[in-house]
């Protein structure tokens, strides 16, 4: 019987179409919240608003919207990212500035919006950062960049706003199986080698499931994490903590 957390709250996650943002808004709406996703296009699943959260005007439209349908939001999940594949030297301004802006832009601007609410309700944010954030896989300059600021963002979040009675954290995913994980398979030069050896990267022997993040995100989103603020979970299978030989 699944645990039921978060009756008569109002949670936001945004990209939760799919990947780890669908499994969060899937947990939250076992344990028996009001769950709204936002991403570009409309989702016929849970409340689902479409906005730009790539622009100023649309993040504080989709919070203003919410909040007339819904009342104060009690969590704020951000979740909505993007990622492309390019060294800094191929990287252009524009693909610079896209990553950016969703990646890290559009989380300040959520929060800033949703301030007065979850100020009102004593609220959670929750912000889905990466590995990434503290290491780097090649070819990721924005994306790495755009997450280890917004590691920090939560830190600082957590720090100016705990005497409101909110709490901000991360989580730092590491190889987990999205969709977003399956197109990047499929574009290697030999799609089932890869998918057969990506779990030996990790002590644990095999990749994440979106439910175990979303499990560690429901957490952070409880009464049951009330003394934690400021940090960032590293969820990675033990990647991290692992020291490299060849052939290891």
């Amino acid at each position: 019987m699944v645990a039921k957390r978060f009756t008569n709250k109002v949670i936001v996650v945004t990209g939760g179409s799919q990947g780890i943002g669908l499994a969060c808004a899937e947990r939250f709406h076992a344990e028996g919240a009001t769950v709204c996703i936002v991403q570009r296009s409309p989702v016929e699943k849970f409340h689902s608003y479409s906005f730009d959260l790539g622009t100023e005007d649309g993040c504080e439209q989709c919070i203003a919207a919410i909040a007339v349908d819904h009342g104060p939001i009690d969590v704020l999940v951000n979740n909505a990212g993007m990622m492309e594949e390019s060294t800094i030297e191929n990287t252009s301004l524009d693909s610079w500035n896209k990553t950016i802006a969703l990646n890290l832009t559009a989380p300040f601007l959520l929060i800033k919006f949703a301030m007065p609410h979850l100020k009102q309700s004593q609220g959670v944010i929750v912000n889905v950062g990466s590995i990434e954030g503290l290491g780097a896989n090649p070819k990721h300059a924005a994306y790495c960049a755009s997450k280890a600021g917004l590691h920090g963002l939560t830190r600082a979040i957590a720090i100016d706003h705990g005497k409101d009675g909110i709490r901000c954290n991360a989580v730092a995913p590491g190889w987990i199986d999205t969709e977003l994980n399956e197109d990047f398979i499929n574009s290697t030069p030999d799609p089932a080698y890869f998918r057969k050896n990506i779990g030996k990267i990790h002590p644990l022997d095999r990749t994440g499931k979106t439910s175990e993040v979303a499990s560690l995100v429901a957490w952070l989103s409880s009464s049951e994490s009330s003394f934690v603020t400021g940090q960032v979970y590293t969820i990675d299978g033990g990647r991290l903590a692992k020291i490299s030989l060849p052939n290891s």
